[in-house]
């Protein structure tokens, strides 16, 4: 087994080998520019890590995680522009520095592209990949929408909002262990753990997201700080806060959800204050702890040698401490 950034190394310069600007530069260079901004490379690091533990040579895998990799960052490109968010991985959105039709073109090519890299592999893989791919896709669109309804929906439930992070994240994440799994030819068995311990991971990894959004350190977590508070998006800190809050305070939250103030400072302290006065940011790191536990238990239940599994806790671990 490799390190978790010699992974990384090996997907930015497999990415440095198959990704580069071409006639026409203005459909090509935004893709470029996204993918290589960085970002912490979690989903095709994932898939290579996965195709090791179960004893199959990651560069098989290569054009699996890199599909990841670019399908993941299409996603992005296209929800900067929903949100009309400015700032991505500390840097210019696409459809900022150049415009939204270009965003919307440059993230299509790159959805397109995704779908070529299987064309490397042959048969069963083939089809088991393509089908978790096609699976997955659509159900992060769904999510992405579900997301989109909940701006507009008065009453959202922690079930509701649940749903939509698993669709719009986690499912993506439990894709990137099954693809690892499926290239390295392992058991079906193997395949739906693995699956379901990326699955439950991955609604961690959104929770400690949507919490660093609002408390994270806006110089290493690389977004605009408050950026959900400032687009009223209804998280489950916000959700909790309305369950735990008294009735003023929960009438002030969802007054301070329906202003858009041209200086958002004020709103996004005076929410923030609200999330931790109503014990709703405890509960969130709370939660972000069980969903990892959970995710352990699946993993434990693996049939692998304990030295293969403990590469993976290690990642369950990073991600609930992370800080980016």
């Amino acid at each position: 087994m490799l390190a978790i950034s010699q992974y990384r190394e090996a997907i930015i310069d497999y990415l440095h080998e198959k990704i580069r600007v071409k006639e026409p530069a203005n459909l090509y260079e935004p893709m470029v520019y996204i993918l290589e901004q960085g970002g912490k490379r979690l989903r095709p690091v994932l898939v290579l890590m996965a195709t090791e533990i179960f004893d199959c040579d990651y560069r098989k895998a290569l054009d699996a995680a890199l599909a990841i990799e670019i399908f993941h960052n299409f996603s992005l490109v296209h929800d900067d522009i929903m949100d009309d968010a400015p700032i991505r991985r500390g840097k210019e959105t696409v459809h900022e520095k150049w415009d939204i039709n270009t965003g919307i073109l440059s993230g299509d090519a790159m959805l397109i592209n995704a779908y070529q890299l299987f064309e490397s592999y042959e048969g069963e893989t083939f089809k088991e990949l393509s089908k978790l791919f096609t699976k997955t896709a659509i159900e992060v669109c769904e999510g992405q929408q579900y997301d989109i309804d909940f701006e507009t929906l008065d009453n959202v439930s922690i079930e509701d909002y649940l749903k939509m992070i698993e669709y719009k994240t986690a499912v993506l994440v439990g894709a990137s262990l099954q693809m690892g799994a499926i290239v390295a030819g392992t058991s079906n068995e193997c395949k739906e753990a693995i699956y379901q311990y990326g699955r439950l991971l991955g609604i961690a990894f959104q929770l400690q997201d949507d919490y660093l959004d609002a408390f994270g350190d806006p110089e290493t977590f690389g977004k605009q700080p408050g950026g959900d508070i400032i687009e009223n998006k209804k998280t489950f800190l916000y959700l909790k806060t309305l369950e735990l809050a008294g009735i003023s305070e929960a009438l002030q939250l969802e007054h301070l959800y329906s202003i858009s103030p041209v200086d958002n400072s004020g709103k996004i302290e005076a929410v923030k204050a609200l999330f931790e006065s109503s014990g709703a940011a405890e509960l969130t790191r709370n939660e972000i702890e069980i969903y990892t536990e959970k995710a352990f238990k699946i993993l434990e239940q693996i049939d692998m040698p304990e030295d293969k599994k403990e590469p993976l806790r290690n990642f369950g671990q990073m991600l609930m401490e992370r800080q980016v």
